[in-house]
């Protein structure tokens, strides 16, 4: 249930609310708590139990990780003048900033929907039935049985929609399935293609595409651009431009949406809330859209989710201040990608600061896989402080 607002020097603290605690949620959160401490009360609003780094489901799948193990309970989660509540929402009024969940009311000052992408598997008739989704944390741990007992016949690797979560991750997907199945000594009696509604692996990178293909043909997995699936049957996978292709595997990753509550809510437009890319301020007052469930011209995934929370916090620091608005969001972020054999590669891509997007490729090797270790392990610890 949502307080009164506490009073520091004979004032009332601004209040602000924030749905969801991904990567923008934890780093808003995070430093609205280190900049302002009590001229603002923060409150956290998520149902899950802890966090987890999406690249994780890649552990799930192919290195016997469990949720349990990859995943950070929201306990550990203490910053000051921040609350982080577990409750399931129900509903959003954006007009009055008001937030309905199932333990009560919360309204605020300033509202900031943060709830990430979920996954349409109706969007693809017969997905759900004969196919296995690995984009959940719960899709990811099921998968694995079936990726375990896979030792012959042709594994498809389809991505339903565009835009969606984390680009590289299916092709990371498709080399660390080879992978598997070299390691069980299978590989010969295999096929591998992995599908994409968009022309390439990852369309800002050219290079980083170009590398991806060339890996593709060593390994001899098959790639093919623009191709959106129709629907699913009993092995096989139909696609709109009305080519087939035959699967005893079937890894694939839902068309993605708003959840269903901030569609109802009235905020979205073709699946997503539309905000100002540049401030991430949506078309009502004082309240704000970041990450996977908003359209700010940046791809879905954690390290763009984090940067455009920056900016909102900044915004919301000099305000508080009455300093001048920060800069406009950039669209800068780097993001890893498994090559497979342990090699990690890097693509540092730049979405908004210039005249066009850019996508400056690093090439894999065992020392960036440090890099990606830090990564997670500096996140981990300015959030929760392990």
């Amino acid at each position: 249930m949502g307080a009164p607002g506490r009073q520091y020097a004979g004032r009332v603290s601004r209040k602000v609310l924030i749905l969801g605690a991904g990567f923008a949620g934890l780093e808003l959160s995070t430093m609205l708590s280190e900049e302002l401490g009590d001229e603002v009360e923060v409150t956290v609003i998520d149902r899950g139990n802890g966090f987890s780094f999406g690249y994780s489901k890649l552990d799930m799948l192919f290195r016997a990780a469990s949720l349990d193990s990859v995943q950070i309970p929201y306990s550990n989660f203490t910053k000051s003048g921040v609350t982080l509540v577990r409750e399931e929402i129900t509903a959003i009024d954006p007009e009055t900033r008001t937030v309905t969940t199932d333990a009560g009311t919360h309204t605020a000052d300033v509202l900031v929907i943060a709830l990430g992408a979920d996954y349409d598997l109706d969007a693809t008739p017969g997905l759900a039935e004969y196919g296995h989704e690995f984009y959940s944390f719960a899709g990811a741990e099921a998968a694995a049985g079936p990726i375990g007992e896979f030792n012959s016949g042709k594994a498809v690797i389809a991505v339903c929609g565009a835009p969606f979560k984390c680009p590289p991750a299916p092709s990371e997907c498709a080399l660390m399935l080879s992978d598997e199945l070299t390691r069980r000594g299978v590989r010969d009696e295999c096929e591998i293609t992995l599908t994409m509604p968009l022309p390439s692996p990852v369309p800002p990178s050219p290079e980083t595409s170009a590398a991806l293909k060339a890996e593709f043909a060593e390994r001899g997995i098959e790639f093919f651009g623009d191709k959106r699936p129709e629907r699913v049957e009993p092995g096989r996978i139909i696609y709109r431009d009305g080519t087939e292709l035959p699967f005893d595997l079937l890894l694939g990753v839902p068309k993605h949406r708003a959840p269903d509550v901030v569609i109802a809510s009235g905020m979205t437009e073709d699946g997503y809330v539309t905000v100002d890319s540049a401030t991430l301020k949506s078309k009502y007052e004082n309240v704000y859209a970041v990450g996977d469930v908003a359209t700010a011209g940046v791809p879905k995934a954690g390290v763009f989710s984090e940067g455009a929370a920056k900016v909102v916090a900044r915004e919301l620091i000099a305000e508080a201040r009455g300093e001048e608005p920060p800069a406009p969001y950039d669209g800068k972020g780097s993001c890893y990608i498994e090559f497979g054999e342990d090699r990690i590669a890097r693509v540092d891509i730049d979405f908004l600061s210039g005249p066009e997007r850019t996508g400056v490729f690093n090439a894999p090797s065992l020392e960036l896989r440090d890099q990606k270790n830090q990564f997670g392990s500096s996140r981990e610890s300015r959030w929760f402080g392990l």
